[in-house]
């Protein structure tokens, strides 16, 4: 059945009782108050930094976005942009988008002017939702008749702008969403419908548009509750960004059960600490910056667990990186009683899960685990022949949340694509229990902090600068983001470049896709002039798959 149909049943069934809390600590500070003072006291509804919605309400505003997106044109097959920071409306405005038979579209949140043209035209966005961190970037796009770049001009059914002070190239959805019918919209779905696009990227940066069905979005419901065991009492934290595959489908699991979730607005250990105890929170998933910092903030003293109540929280999972087995001892040293699980999935296999480590295998930290709930997997050569157990090859998996194809780019669909098996671009081995780990990224990502950073993206803007003659960017392990992005940068021939000229010039990349070390030395190349990245590696200190087994040894 189309995942619609799990709302609507929530609201059916559960229609008071609460689906989404939206938790922002800031605004408490705004506002002169100590959140920190009341750790130990139950959440009250009127808070100025806490707002509720139950499932009646979510799926009556999800209608009234759907009958409000129909009376503007918006039809099966269309694409709804989303581009939105965590808010209790990112939701209901999914869900929205997908009860018109329109896809769902989400930008992510990082992305500069550039990259939302680019993504906009590439998915031929029929419309867009946005909010206030994003005037900045749209407003050069965005006319009130239309989508105007250098690309072209493409007329828009609708600009939905989501917060106060709408600027005048929009029109205020919290306006128009009141007048709108909370009926559900007459709109038939089955499961093989277009559900929604994704967007990744390859070896080049740029992004490629994934294609999903609603069959698809089912089973990452089915696949999260069946690693996790969510049931209705549960009460998940999300933090991660919502735009993301990861994020949404984890928070599918507490969909399917009709469970309570929480989302909260920053990282920062007090505000999650926090959280898990006024909520009651039972499910936490975390990236390893933000686990690293809480245990940092408990080990050192800032943090007093008992200043908390948490015992309801029952488990702990990571994903979106690799995890240092060393994390893991200390956090089950913190909370012996913890589970603690972590999955391995791309946007094109519909994010987290179709690789699972399972929370009976803690002694097997360090691997991304086995095939998944419904997922088959397998290693295979250069010739996508299945390699034997122990060595390495590229990993490919099989299931019914595979992505349908990359929209409107036959080429790389085929590439990836072949007998029903998604061909991940990771090199991988097996050990003699079937587990499988991480050897390398053959699309040479580097993910740093839950993010993924695309060198060929750097390295290009890196040469633009006078003096640089070639660089290559690399990722270097790093204790509290799991890898970070470091440039050797080879000077021209009688000029000469400064680590700090070359930190002003990188001032002009976003935030995180600067490389936080610089390396002045010749960029090696290969006979076909290709950069010779595992030489770098190996110079530079990036670590092999035989040293992590051996960490993995030490600290389990």
């Amino acid at each position: 059945m189309p995942i619609t149909e799990l709302l609507e049943r929530n609201s059916k069934n559960y229609p008071d009782d609460i689906a989404l809390v939206e938790i922002n600590p800031e605004l408490m500070d705004k506002a002169g108050g100590n959140w920190r003072e009341s750790a130990l006291i139950e959440p009250a509804p009127e808070a100025p930094h806490r707002k509720e919605m139950s499932w009646r309400a979510f799926d009556e505003e999800a209608n009234r976005l759907a009958n409000l997106l129909l009376a503007r044109g918006i039809k099966k097959g269309d694409k709804v942009a989303i581009l939105l920071m965590n808010c209790l409306e990112w939701l209901p405005i999914y869900f929205g988008v997908l009860k018109t038979g329109a896809l769902a579209v989400p930008f992510n949140y990082r992305y500069t002017t550039e990259e939302i043209d680019y993504c906009l035209q590439l998915a031929e966005a029929d419309g867009i939702l946005f909010g206030p961190e994003f005037i900045d970037r749209l407003e050069p796009l965005l006319g009130r008749h239309g989508l105007s770049s250098q690309k072209g001009t493409k007329e828009m059914k609708f600009t939905f702008f989501v917060g106060e002070n709408t600027p005048d190239f929009a029109e205020s959805y919290d306006a128009l969403i009141g007048k709108s019918s909370a009926a559900a919209p007459m709109v038939s779905l089955c499961d093989d419908d277009l559900a929604a696009i994704y967007f990744s990227s390859g070896t080049t940066g740029f992004p490629k548009a994934i294609l999903h069905a609603h069959r698809a979005l089912m089973h990452a419901c089915k696949t999260e509750q069946a690693h996790h065991g969510q049931t209705k009492e549960d009460v998940f934290l999300c933090i991660p960004p919502l735009y993301h595959t990861g994020a949404k489908m984890h928070w599918f699991g507490s969909l399917l059960v009709g469970g309570r979730s929480v989302l909260l607005k920053g990282v920062k250990p007090e505000w999650i600490m926090e959280t898990v105890s006024k909520e009651q929170c039972t499910i936490v998933w975390l990236l390893v910056p933000w686990a690293q910092d809480l245990l940092d903030a408990i080990e050192s003293g800032r943090i007093a667990l008992a200043d908390y109540a948490i015992d309801t929280w029952r488990l702990m999972h990571i994903g979106a990186q690799p995890v240092p087995p060393s994390l893991i001892k200390r956090w089950k040293k913190v909370f012996p009683t913890h589970q603690y699980d972590t999955n391995y999935g791309l946007s094109e296999s519909i994010g987290p899960g179709c690789v699972h480590l399972g929370v009976e295998n803690i002694h097997k930290v360090g691997a991304i685990g086995k095939a998944g709930y419904g997922w088959q997997t397998q290693i295979v050569d250069a010739g996508r022949n299945p390699v034997a157990r122990g060595q390495v090859g590229e990993l490919a998996v099989k299931g019914p949340g595979v992505m349908l194809g990359y929209y409107k780019d036959e080429k790389a669909t085929k590439e990836s694509l072949a007998d029903g098996w998604l061909y991940t671009g990771d090199m991988a081995e097996e050990d003699e229990d079937g587990f499988i780990y991480l050897v390398d990224r053959k699309k040479d990502v580097i993910i740093t902090g839950g993010e993924n950073l695309y060198p060929v993206q750097i390295e290009d803007f890196l040469r633009k600068n006078e003096h640089i003659s070639d660089a290559a960017v690399i990722g270097l392990p790093d204790a509290r983001l799991g890898e970070i992005a470091a440039a050797i940068v080879q000077v021209k021939e009688g000029h000469t470049l400064s680590e700090e000229q070359f930190n002003a010039f990188c001032a002009d990349l976003p935030r995180y896709k600067r490389p936080r070390r610089v390396i002045f030395a010749h960029v090696p190349r290969n006979a076909t002039g290709k950069i010779e990245k595992p030489k770098l590696r190996e110079l530079y200190g990036a670590k092999d798959v035989v040293a992590q087994q051996n960490e993995i040894t030490e600290v389990l």
